[in-house]
């Protein structure tokens, strides 16, 4: 038998998509602002060096905590919102689940204690790190994300990120605290995980061991896991790779970590509506309501176009003020691999649409496997080529032409819910007042200078003027939202 005594049963009424954004955007802003205040002291206590030796080691436990996870987060949120429902069911699919991933855990934990006993440089900072792998064991966010539980997701993770940021500011004061710094992302990953145990009693019962059926799942979260180790080629094996043909100097991984990042936290209000949107979608697909299927898969769309376009102008634009004062001028590198790597944030923010939203939850992850293999094939042949002559921007040029690719070839897969003349009605209002929003940015930068009023204007009136350009362009899903506005105001 395994959790707890059984507790009021969760009571089947649909969760509030408006709900559960708002939690995850209330923790992405919580994301969005504790970099403003944390990354500027890493970068300047650790130096790049130290920085670049902190991606590295954590690149390579990434592949064994893929390995340990076996496409069971994925997989387990479609299973569990399929199963919403069905208390009975959906605890022992939980279990059924858990169990492999646990298993699966354990065999990872064997074989990474070897990469830790051959290892002579990095060892320390790998048997720290063993933290992060055994921490894919007791994930179960996988579950509360398919009943679209959101707000305990936020709240336990808002608590332990700034637990976490409290100890380093206590404990992390030079360039010979590296290996603590590593141990302390490590342990708060580690007991974020373990306190999502105790919400576990309102949505899970206790089963019967010998009814459980673990391998049934295996073939599924295989295909679910294809996916997500190809994935990991141009998401994780850029770093390893700088790191291989960059020597004992780390500064290019230090570089090309800060840029990733900056790129991953613009991207974060598109990922996070996706990630609200796919146990959603998986319900109406599950329950045949296409309809509604294909309205709110139109929605998306328009807002990944509405908030994509200006993030990724904006963020080219403010690169050469906001990198100097924020990292040091020992980082200026970063600028060019910004202007880059920028259009990730539309690329990667469409992909992710159309994975979440339609591949993954109306069952083609085979097929979606497929084009990310091959993606990941392109990527890997590229950063051979591209990495040892041009390091971090080489492994920047591969993976924008990578996700170019696979968004192209996803809008094949996905011609059923979403067509190229969806796209242009949706984007051809936002992209010239994206690039109006870019002049702005770029002038004010160049009147005032490097410095942190300047990028909070750069970012205050880039945001302004843009939505008066679609204002001025009566862009209609803008003056809807302004109509309910002024309606709520003066009702």
């Amino acid at each position: 038998m395994f959790g707890r005594k059984k507790r009021k049963d969760y009571d089947g009424a649909a969760p509030s998509i408006r709900e559960n954004y708002t939690y995850n955007l209330l923790y992405q802003i919580l994301t969005l602002i504790t970099p403003f205040i944390t990354t500027p002291y890493i970068a300047r206590v650790l130096g790049t060096n130290g920085v670049g030796i902190q991606s590295y080691t954590s690149s390579v436990v990434q592949y064994f905590s893929i390995l340990a996870a076996l496409g069971t987060a994925s997989y387990g949120q479609r299973e569990i919102a399929r199963h919403r429902d069905d208390r009975r069911e959906r605890s022992r699919v939980f279990w059924e689940i858990e169990l492999l991933c646990a298993g699966t855990t354990a065999l990872c934990l064997v074989v990474w204690l070897g990469v830790i006993a051959f290892s002579k440089a990095y060892a320390p900072y790998y048997a720290a790190l063993t933290m992060t792998l055994a921490a894919v064991a007791f994930d179960i966010s996988w579950m509360f994300g398919g009943m679209e539980q959101y707000r305990l997701i936020v709240i336990r993770n808002t608590a332990i990120k700034l637990a976490g940021i409290a100890l380093m500011f206590l404990f992390v004061k030079d360039s010979g605290d590296l290996l603590l710094y590593i141990a302390l992302l490590a342990a708060t990953g580690l007991l974020g995980n373990i306190s999502m145990w105790g919400y576990l009693g309102r949505f899970v019962d206790p089963v019967d061991v010998r009814s459980l059926k673990i391998r049934r799942h295996l073939k599924e979260v295989i295909v679910y896991f294809i996916p997500t180790i190809a994935t990991s080629v141009y998401t994780i094996l850029d770093k390893t790779m700088i790191g291989w043909f960059s020597g004992s100097d780390k500064s290019e991984n230090g570089y090309y970590e800060y840029a990733t990042g900056f790129v991953n936290m613009a991207k974060i209000l598109i990922i996070s509506f996706n990630a609200v949107m796919s146990a959603r979608m998986s319900y109406l697909f599950g329950a045949g309501r296409q309809e509604e299927v294909r309205e709110r898969i139109g929605g998306s769309v328009d807002f990944v176009l509405l908030l994509g376009l200006p993030i990724t102008f904006g963020l080219a634009g403010i690169a050469s003020c906001f990198v100097p004062w924020f990292l040091g001028t020992e980082y200026d590198p970063v600028i060019r691999l910004l202007w880059l790597c920028s259009p990730l944030v539309l690329i990667v923010g469409l992909s992710d649409c159309m994975g979440s939203q339609i591949l993954t939850p109306c069952g083609k992850r085979a097929q979606s496997a497929k084009v990310i293999v091959a993606g990941a094939c392109a990527n890997g042949a590229m950063n051979l080529m591209l990495i040892p002559r041009f390091g971090a921007m080489g492994a920047a040029a591969a993976s924008v032409l990578a996700e170019t690719m696979i968004t192209g070839l996803y809008f094949r897969l996905c011609r059923e819910y979403i067509t190229p003349g969806m796209v242009v009605r949706c984007g051809w209002k936002r992209l010239p007042a994206a690039l109006i929003m870019l002049a702005a940015v770029l002038a004010l930068g160049r009147n005032l200078g490097a410095g942190p009023v300047t990028t909070f204007l750069q970012i205050g009136g880039g945001a302004a003027v843009y939505f008066l350009a679609l204002l001025a362009m009566r862009d209609r899903t803008v003056l809807d939202q302004l109509q309910g506005l002024i309606r709520k105001v003066l009702g």
